[in-house]
């Protein structure tokens, strides 16, 4: 399953800090960071609650991006 959230993101290396740390989340069969449209692509893993992985995401993000937002 692939899913599309709008995120708040000030730089592109935060952008890219925000998908590496997205990919490196268990559950997560990769994810991508637009930072033009601020847009966050998430394909999940099978079989997977993709509202428990993206609190795991946000949570990652956050570590290496204090001010970055996922918006779910």
């Amino acid at each position: 399953m692939k899913k599309t959230y709008k995120i708040d993101v000030d730089c592109a290396s935060c952008a890219q800090k925000m998908e590496d740390a997205a990919n490196k989340t268990p559950g997560v069969a990769s994810a991508a960071v637009n930072f033009m449209t601020l847009r966050m692509s998430v394909e999940f893993d099978e079989g997977v609650s993709p509202a428990e992985i993206m609190t795991a995401v946000r949570a990652n993000c956050k570590r290496v991006e204090r001010d970055c937002e996922i918006y779910l």
